[in-house]
Formats: structure tokens, C-alpha cells, sequence
């Protein structure tokens, strides 16, 4: 499968594979940002994606830039007709201020295979041994 990008800014980078065989494609910044402690700031890649339709952009932490510096993914679905910059947004979960470099790896993005599910209302659901159990139910007796 084949990604169409857009560069959208002079500096942009396209998204890399770090290995062959990597789910994942790396996003870098476009410039450089700085994260409060404890506050979300929007991440510019300076780059728009053509999705194939039936496939979703699901985002998720980089390893290393979520244990090394603090940052978390704070979701992200990226839908096949989307043609938007994609900006990622971050969080700065430590009690330290946190600096991205421009053209430093933020996030990572999957492309899956996806089913649209039509919706529809009913008044019951079929029982199953769970039931309404969550929250570590299956744990506790």
C-alpha cells in the first residue's frame, strides 16, 4: 500500500519507517515547541496524508519520546477523507518543562484496515459471562 503526503511547509520532513517491517510511520515537528509541565500543546508535522478509504491514521505514542520526555499522545483518528495538516496533540505529563527540536520524531501513526459499523438502536443486548463487568472486575471475586 502506497500513502500519498503533501509537504505543507518548506522544513517538513515525510514520515519515516525507523526499520523495515515497522507498523508504525514516525511524524517529525516543523518547528521547535515548548510543553508547560502538565499542559497539551498542538505538534505541526507540516504534512497532509492521502488515506485510502476503508483504512484510518490511528496515532500513538513514540516509546521514547513518552518515557524519555514525558509526552504522551493525547489520541488521535485520522480519517480517510481528511486532507488537513496533521498536528499532533501532546501532553506533557512531567513536572518539567519539555522542549521539542524542530525536525525531532513526536508520535507515530498505524494505517488499519477498518469496518464501518451502521448503528442501531435496541432495548436489550445478547448476555455474556461478563456481563457488566470492568475496571478489574474479572480480578476481584
Amino acid at each position: 500500500m502506497k500513502i500519498k503526503v503533501k509537504k505543507l511547509h518548506k522544513d517538513a520532513k515525510l514520515p519515516t519507517h525507523g526499520h523495515p517491517g515497522d507498523a508504525g510511520m514516525d511524524f517529525y515537528s516543523v518547528e521547535d515547541v515548548i510543553f508547560p509541565p502538565g499542559k497539551q500543546v498542538h505538534v505541526h508535522t507540516g504534512v497532509a496524508l492521502e488515506i485510502l478509504e476503508g483504512y484510518v491514521g490511528l496515532v500513538w505514542d513514540k516509546s521514547s519520546v513518552a518515557f524519555n520526555m514525558g509526552l504522551k499522545v493525547m489520541g488521535g483518528v485520522i480519517d480517510s477523507s481528511y486532507r488537513g495538516e496533521i498536528v499532533m496533540n501532546l501532553l506533557n505529563v512531567s513536572k518539567k518543562e519539555v522542549i521539542i527540536e524542530k525536525g525531532h520524531k513526536v508520535a507515530q501513526m498505524l494505517i488499519q484496515k477498518f469496518e464501518h459499523c451502521e448503528i442501531e438502536e435496541a432495548k436489550d443486548l445478547s448476555e455474556t459471562v461478563r456481563g457488566h463487568g470492568r475496571e478489574g472486575s474479572t480480578g476481584h471475586k
